[in-house]
């Protein structure tokens, strides 16, 4: 039953006229209860299937001390007694780790007795003016009497105004009514100060959303009750099983008042506060860090001694190698220096590959110290290792200015390998571009590394440089470096201008203006020079890419007939593929195709072996995933390029999974053929380009020379040469939250991959026969973790997908007769799927309880299609297993 005595208005009381916010009668102590209570869910919102814990006690609230001058300044005393801690979800029953235990044994009793002593608020017109407690009390105690204090923040009318509370410092927008006080805070705008970190690419992110709301009941200015909920939902892009929710409550009711003390008179709050206990001292009301001990937790040498086996060689294939490299990285974010060092000074070789790939992951001071410290540049004996650290340098999810100031200095430094040199460049381009979109455009080292990358390509010290600095070029996308790139593309020699337009190919359409395409017009229609067909038709595709003209594509259209054999097929496929598959440029090309000067039965008649493809992998309402085969010959039906692309699309976002092209040339005096125009002198070579995840890998050379392609030939073996092989941490979402009840809650979501591509050319003049092979295996494993802790209890959800995939291409042609004969495969291999899901609560003291749930089922493989005469989409069916769940004890 509810009192109202405490409504009545006495001299000394307050002015209702006056006041802004809740406001407290003299003389009487507000008896309330108080609860906070915490769930974690995947977002499905059923009680039963989640996990959490609920704070409750008592509170009294008294009125220290009004400012004399003015009713609005109140210093208030707050005060929790009786506090429990149980199961939110009541279901549990017997299993409930809180059942026969006392609240000292359950929080603590030092942590108890913090609780429940007194802290003090200073309010002015409703807002917080400070906030009091006791020195050296635990943070995570200090956090939760915040969270309730915070509750006494509002105010009585409508606006929309910033707060400082708990939370940090909100924009909050009242809605008032009569007995009726709605608050709905931003959390998206809280400013507070914690660590956290995303991948910037949308596809690999994690989107998010959080909404706050309070719902106050007021009578006499003073709450009947407070209602708030603060709910958190994360989400994996393009993996909707790696999700969850957060939702906390906060209630706040009076049940009766008392006789209290009288107030203590005065004019300064200080000396008040002074007078009732000298040890109050002023402290934040914002959330302050803290950071749970671990008591059972390995050192890292133990972990690394425990998972090293995993990392073997043979066992990268594995989704077990990739879930022990994600756990790893995390441990080597909380290590020292001295203790990474020691650990690759000590591992075996056949390990240390992967251990450089974890520690280069783990993107820290420390672990960034340790491995600059590790590894000589100076020395060409650890070529592996040095490659390994920086195309992990280049796959971080989220550099810093550091990294790529210690590579820049390491590339001003003396190399034992040229490779490696060439490789700092490649990935200082990409650490420019990682960083320029996440808005440090304006960094010291970025600006210092532009300078770098533009001023080679304009004054290249030796000629060979060149293509390092298109590499770099390639990665970075500087808009400042698309004069060079024409350049280099219309004046360049053969294979500088072919680097220099695909490199232009990467470009946003933003950046391909009516100049850029006017240089890739001459190119292509060779108004100036004679030009290579790889430079010609890479020059065409970025044309038709980015917003062709009537005339654009009228043009390229009526060329087609009047090309080298090959390439007037392969232009043609080209065209066909822009049709069948929708892109963007479909549309002026049916417009042009209205005209029948160039829609016509000789022109679309043309034969040949060259051809390209679209294809789906998969296709969902909100994502896509495509992939393209485009292959050109030379007239006498040697491979001249293959060109396999991989993307993922998630809204108007994109990511370029991979391409790898494998290119050759001046190979026709093998078999006595005449090379094509403008290909004449072209010395013998074969070689091989990869983008993975949206880095250009540095290319890998088969063969370079006459000489060498036939020592190569006398000597061969058709054993494969690996373009990148390693453990990628390829999602990194780090997310520290302060809830507005005082509790700490923290989303983890990681993904890495152990990737193995290989490439192989294969040549037979025996048998008259040519065969190309690129091969792609990985094991992926994704992990998302959403925490609450109290510091004396931890709620947890985890969920895990994983899998092992493989895609390999084989593209066979035989030249013995022309028409040459040619046969192109791409088969996708089974790939098992399995999802696991594991809740948890977890006392301070080790007790806990479990739930698992694990599903299983598997990705059929198919062979994908390369022609248009087979353009059916693969049919990749899913066969679930049922559903296995264990709950328990630990």
């Amino acid at each position: 039953k509810i009192l109202h005595d405490h409504k009545l208005q006495v001299s000394s009381g307050k002015s209702l006229s006056h006041t802004t916010g809740l406001s407290l009668n003299n003389d009487r102590i507000y008896k309330l209860a108080y609860s906070t209570e915490v769930l974690l869910d995947e977002g499905k919102g059923k009680p039963q299937g989640s996990v959490g814990y609920r704070i409750s006690s008592s509170v009294d609230a008294v009125l220290l001390w009004r400012n004399p001058d003015g009713d609005d300044d109140q210093l208030i005393q707050i005060k929790m007694t009786d506090v429990k801690v149980e199961d939110v979800n009541q279901q549990r029953g017997e299993k409930s780790i809180f059942k026969g235990k006392t609240p000292p044994k359950l929080i603590g009793k030092q942590n108890l007795e913090a609780l429940q002593r007194p802290m003090l608020l200073h309010l002015i017109r409703g807002k917080v003016k400070e906030f009091y407690s006791y020195q050296n009390e635990p943070v995570a105690i200090e956090n939760l009497k915040r969270g309730l204090a915070s509750l006494f923040q509002m105010q009585l009318s409508s606006g929309t105004t910033s707060e400082v509370d708990v939370s940090g410092n909100c924009k909050v927008t009242y809605q008032a009514q009569q007995d009726k006080v709605v608050k709905v805070k931003s959390l998206d705008s809280c400013k507070i100060e914690r660590s956290g970190f995303t991948t910037q690419n949308q596809v690999l992110g994690v989107s998010s959303k959080a909404t706050s709301v309070t719902t106050y009941k007021i009578e006499d200015s003073f709450v009947l009750d407070v209602a708030a909920e603060e709910i958190h939902f994360f989400g994996l892009n393009f993996l909707n099983s790696i999700k969850g929710r957060i939702v906390s409550k906060q209630k706040l009711e009076l049940k009766t008042t008392e006789a209290g003390p009288r107030l203590i008179p005065g004019k300064q709050v200080a000396t008040i506060i002074k007078s009732v206990d000298p040890k109050y001292t002023a402290i934040p009301i914002v959330g302050q860090v803290f950071q749970s001990t671990c008591k059972e937790c390995p050192s890292l040498s133990e972990h690394w001694q425990a998972i090293r086996k995993h990392l073997q060689p043979d066992n990268l294939s594995k989704a077990e190698a990739v879930r022990s490299f994600l756990a790893f990285v995390q441990h080597l974010r909380t290590a020292k220096r001295e203790d990474i060092l020691q650990l690759l000074k000590t591992a075996s070789q056949d390990v240390l590959p992967q251990l450089v790939d974890a520690v280069t992951s783990a993107q820290t001071p420390a672990s960034l110290e340790a491995i600059l410290d590790f590894l000589d540049f100076k020395s060409d004996s650890g070529i592996i290792l040095q490659e390994r650290f920086l195309y992990a340098c280049g796959f971080a999810s989220h550099p810093d200015e550091e990294l790529l100031r210690a590579l820049t200095g390491k590339f001003k430094g003396s190399f034992g390998s040229n490779d490696i040199r060439e490789t700092v460049m490649i990935i200082i381009g990409a650490l420019v571009r990682k960083l320029c979109q996440n808005e440090g455009c304006k960094l010291k080292a970025v600006v210092e590394a532009k300078k770098l990358i533009l001023g080679g390509l304009e004054k290249p010290v030796k000629k060979e440089d060149t293509k390092m600095y298109l590499l770099a070029l390639k990665n970075a996308l500087l808009p400042e470096g698309i004069p060079f790139l024409l350049k280099y593309a219309e004046a360049g020699e053969g294979p500088i201008s072919h680097l220099a337009t695909t490199t232009l190919q990467r470009y946003d359409v933003l950046f391909i203006t009516d100049e850029v395409k006017k240089t890739l017009n001459r190119i292509y229609h060779q108004n100036h020079k004679v030009h290579e067909k790889t430079v010609r038709t890479t020059a065409a595709a970025v044309i038709l890419k980015n917003n062709p003209s009537y005339m654009e594509v009228k043009n390229i259209l009526l060329s087609i007939g009047e090309l080298p054999k090959e390439m007037n097929k392969y232009m043609l496929a080209m065209i066909q593929d822009i049709l069948r598959f929708e892109m963007p440029a479909s549309k002026m090309v049916r417009r042009v195709l209205k005209e029948m000067l160039v829609h016509n039965y000789d022109r679309f008649s043309k034969s040949g072996s060259s051809s390209a493809f679209t294809g789906y992998i998969d296709r969902s309402p909100h994502s896509a995933s495509t992939y393209s085969l485009d292959i050109l010959y030379s007239g006498s039906g040697i491979l001249r390029r293959s060109n396999l692309n991989v993307f993922q699309y998630m809204g108007k976002a994109d990511l370029h999974g991979s391409q790898v092209v494998i290119e050759a040339q001046g190979l026709e005096a093998l078999i006595a053929a005449t090379p094509d125009e403008g290909e004449e002198n072209l010395d013998s070579y074969a070689g091989l380009s990869a983008i993975l995840f949206d880095i250009q890998l540095r290319p890998v050379t088969f063969f370079n020379g006459y000489s060498d392609l036939m020592s190569k030939m006398l000597s061969a073996s058709s054993d494969p040469v690996s373009v990148v092989k390693g453990l990628i941490l390829l999602i990194d979402h780090s997310q520290d939250l302060q809830l507005q009840s005082g509790l700490k809650a923290n989303i983890e979501v990681q993904g890495g991959l152990a990737i193995d591509i290989s490439g192989s050319m294969e040549f037979s003049l025996w048998y008259r026969e040519s065969k190309t092979r690129v091969k792609n295996r990985v094991a992926v494993v994704v992990t998302g973790d959403v925490t609450v802790d109290s510091s004396f209890v931890k709620a947890g959800l985890e969920a895990r997908a994983e899998s092992e995939a493989g895609l390999e291409f084989v593209s066979t042609v035989q030249f013995s007769q022309y028409p040459f004969l040619v046969c192109m495969q791409m088969d996708k291999a089974d790939a098992p799927l399995r999802q696991f899901e594991t809740k948890y609560e977890r006392l301070s003291t080790g007790r806990g309880y479990v739930s698992r749930k694990r599903r299983e089922g598997l990705l059929a493989g198919c062979e994908l299609p390369l022609h248009q005469e087979n353009s059916d989409m693969c049919n990749m069916v899913f066969a679930p297993q049922p559903e296995s769940t264990s709950s328990g004890w630990f």
